[in-house]
Parts: structure tokens; C-alpha cells; sequence
């Protein structure tokens, strides 16, 4: 699903034009980017959790020379999904 394809639905099920609903995706989106580079996490219970991890720092190769590299550590963002999350 795209970004469009889920403001249409969201404006189909919250019975709001489609801008309104474009504005309110995007206010969360920021919320929760504003929050992670904070360094909280985002709950949503029952849906789930996104939380910034930090990878360790690891051994790799480059594919091309086949040359051993180090990947520095870094912050990533994680998603476990909530309980009521079944697929």
C-alpha cells in the first residue's frame, strides 16, 4: 500500500475529504519521527511499538574487491508488533 492508497482509505473509513486526511497522516508521521530522534519510543497499544535500537558495530565484505570492512554501529528504528496485531 502506498502512501495515497492509505489516504484514501483513511478518508473512505473516517468519512473526511481526502485532504483532511493527507494533513493528519502527515502530523503523525512527523509526531512519531520528532519522537524517535528523541530517542522515546512510540507505543500504540495494541497495535504496537516503534522503538530506536542501536546496531553493533560488525565484520563485513566488500562484494566487489571481496575485501573484509567494518560496519560502524548505528541507530535504527524498530517495530514490534502489539498483541491485537494478527495477520
Amino acid at each position: 500500500m502506498t502512501k495515497e492508497e492509505l489516504v484514501k482509505a483513511i478518508a473512505s473509513k473516517a468519512e473526511v475529504k481526502q485532504a483532511i486526511a493527507k494533513k493528519c497522516l502527515d502530523a503523525f508521521l512527523d509526531t512519531v519521527k520528532e519522537t524517535l530522534k528523541k530517542g522515546e519510543d512510540v507505543r500504540l497499544i495494541g497495535f504496537g511499538t516503534f522503538k530506536v535500537v542501536t546496531r553493533k558495530q560488525r565484520k563485513g565484505r566488500n562484494p566487489r574487491t571481496r575485501e573484509e570492512i567494518t560496519i560502524p554501529a548505528k541507530k535504527v528504528v524498530r517495530f514490534y508488533r502489539g498483541k491485537d496485531l494478527e495477520l
